[in-house]
């Protein structure tokens, strides 16, 4: 677990990190070498998901060497599908990251959401409903080794 204290915005405790996988972790249904290291290393503090419809139906090849664990969602009732996720893990434990529009609700009922710009950019419906936004899915996975970046961003 993850604990982070934000003067005048909220106390945080992370159990549970939920990705997206299209747009947000990996680029044109494929994710870099880089990126899946940084998953591993982080998968030694917290819990990570993945949720995705496998758009490409590469996930499962992409990830197969990492420590996440992955659920596949329906692609007619995806958005549902991510908020029903997160709340069988318990909102306030959830970080929940993504950049689609059927990330939306997911970052906005999750004890903290993150928006992703990235290469595919983001819906604007998910960047208004997030309570950070960062350019990239490096910077974003840095946050969690480097905690005092999410409070110098969210205290109020």
């Amino acid at each position: 677990m993850i604990k982070i204290d934000i003067p005048s915005y909220k106390d945080i405790s992370i159990k549970y990190l939920v990705f997206d996988y299209n747009g947000t972790l990996a680029a044109d249904g494929k994710i870099d070498n880089g990126i899946k290291n940084k998953l591993n290393k982080l998968s030694e503090i917290i819990e990570i998901f993945v949720l995705t419809a496998d758009t490409f139906g590469t996930v499962r090849e992409y990830l197969k060497d990492t420590n996440v664990k992955l659920h596949i969602i329906s692609k007619e009732n995806g958005t549902q599908d991510k908020v029903d996720f997160i709340k069988n893990l318990g909102l306030e434990n959830c970080v929940a990251v993504g950049n689609g529009n059927n990330d939306s609700l997911m970052l906005k009922e999750a004890g903290l959401g993150i928006c992703i710009l990235g290469k595919e950019g983001c819906a604007t419906n998910t960047l208004l409903n997030s309570d950070l936004v960062i350019k990239s899915i490096e910077d974003c996975i840095e946050l969690f080794f480097n905690t005092d970046r999410l409070k110098a961003s969210l205290r109020g």
